[in-house]
């Protein structure tokens, strides 16, 4: 493989996925033709959205080609992956190793912050500990993206102030999170609002999520017009409709004078964007 087909590669991928890393504006190269085997590898498993195929084939050019220009990007696939298997110690391993080869990955940041968040409840004895921490790798993120360059001269700056706009709004979903593991009803709508209203394209998990923190507010009304256009949603993910349909029904219920939800926010449904 030439080093320009592999370099189209990595910004192919990345401005599909929206891995952007310092590292992505510089050429990536391979020293072999296993190393160029095992990149295709990767490529292939990225394409199949498989979680274990992406920790399979990034362990394997990992651990045969400890040099590798891809090291980074092979890291941060294995953490996003770990997450979609729901394995959140190995998910903060490898996205904690990915900091350590790129300190500014903003987006192994935000997935620590979100991880984190979504797995704080108000009652853990190490709550303030956990949250703090969130709030720390959202500043941090927040920061790394304002001086982050395009990973692609291709991109228009519409395209690219949009993406950056998508990052934002992953942050402030995770101090949503930390707001709600806070009984912080109001500032939890704050921020969950500020995330939809600012991402290009708003997820219907983060649409949830504000709804589950308008009906713990005392705001049944708000939560089921979020919840209407939630179920509007084309190609709406099984599992965000069965729990979209849920919440309304719990809402509905508190409008109708009956006792306040007691329900934590919605579990997180797919691998964030943008």
């Amino acid at each position: 493989m030439r080093n320009g087909a592999v370099l189209r590669f990595v910004l192919g991928v990345a401005c599909a996925t929206g891995l952007l890393l310092g590292q992505a504006a510089k050429q990536l190269t391979v020293k072999s033709k296993g190393e160029a085997e095992a990149v295709m590898a990767l490529q292939t498993a990225l394409q199949s959205q498989s979680p274990d195929g992406i920790i399979t084939a990034s362990d394997n050019l990992l651990n045969k080609y400890a040099d590798t220009d891809f090291k980074i990007i092979a890291l941060y696939y294995s953490a996003e992956a770990y997450g979609m298997k729901n394995d959140f110690d190995k998910m903060v391993v490898y996205a904690e190793r990915t900091l350590q080869a790129d300190p500014k990955h903003y987006q192994a940041m935000l997935l620590l912050a979100g991880a984190i968040a979504q797995r704080t409840r108000e009652h853990d004895l190490d709550k303030e500990e956990k949250l703090k921490s969130v709030e720390k790798y959202v500043q941090q993120a927040d920061e790394a993206v304002k001086t982050a360059v395009k990973p692609n001269p291709n991109l228009t700056d519409e395209q690219w102030e949009g993406l950056k706009k998508g990052f934002e709004a992953q942050g402030l979903e995770a101090l949503g999170l930390a707001a709600l593991a806070r009984a912080q009803n109001d500032k939890a709508i704050e921020h969950f609002k500020k995330a939809v209203e600012i991402d290009p394209t708003p997820n219907p998990s983060t649409m949830l999520r504000l709804a589950v923190a308008y009906t713990k507010a005392g705001k049944p009304d708000e939560s089921i017009a979020v919840l209407d256009k939630v179920l509007a949603t084309p190609n709406l993910h099984p599992q965000i409709r069965q729990i979209a349909q849920a919440e309304k029904a719990r809402a509905t219920q508190a409008k109708s004078g009956g006792a306040a939800p007691a329900n934590n926010a919605p579990p997180q449904i797919e691998v964030k964007k943008p």
